[in-house]
């Protein structure tokens, strides 16, 4: 039988002690805990031996990440074993989020500011650079009477009941304008 190679040694990583000095360990584990990240690495110590020698040793020691360790500039960390939580019930149900906010892209060149289709930041058909729309922001822009939302994305399913004032399913009435529905949520 073949020998095995040796297991290779973990990656560097500076351990700040609690004065403030900074040692270089090794990063052993990562471990993601509620509200932060823990690092477990050994950092080089000094032991005593029953023969009352001094000898070198490896001081194992978790610490909380990024207050006590800081990476060692072109160390790749990718194959550090890593513990994340498991994810919650809410996101069981939904599934991955999508990043918040949604962009306008103008028609006829942005020379009619009514006229434009607002999407998901994410969205395929977004245009590149357009700033980012806060939920007033996109309500207003959508009120105009020009401007369409898209639906090859999230923004019409997102948007589209505020601005209907989530008539679907209450009974019709008369929808109202998506700042005074937000306006009534908010009181």
């Amino acid at each position: 039988m073949a020998d095995m190679p040796p297991e290779p040694e973990p990656p560097p990583i500076i351990v700040v002690l609690p004065d403030g000095q900074e040692v270089t360990g090794r990063l052993q584990e990562r471990q993601q805990v509620p509200g932060a990240w823990l690092y477990k690495g050994a950092v080089p110590a000094w032991q005593n031996t029953p023969s009352g020698q001094v000898e070198p040793a490896w001081y194992v020691v978790w610490v909380q990440a990024p207050e006590h360790v800081k990476p060692v500039p072109g160390v790749s960390y990718d194959d550090v074993p890593t513990t994340r939580l498991p994810p919650t019930t809410e996101q069981q149900i939904l599934g991955e989020r999508r990043p918040s906010g949604w962009v306008l892209q103008n028609l006829n060149g942005g020379r009619d500011p009514g006229r434009g289709i607002i999407h998901a930041v994410d969205c395929e058909e977004a245009p590149d650079g357009a700033p980012k729309l806060i939920l007033d922001k996109a309500l207003d822009a959508a009120e105009h009477p020009g401007t369409r939302l898209c639906s090859l994305c999230s923004a019409a399913a997102e948007l589209d009941p505020v601005l209907r004032c989530f008539e679907h399913g209450f009974g019709g009435g008369k929808p109202q304008q998506g700042n005074a529905v937000i306006a009534t949520l908010a009181r």
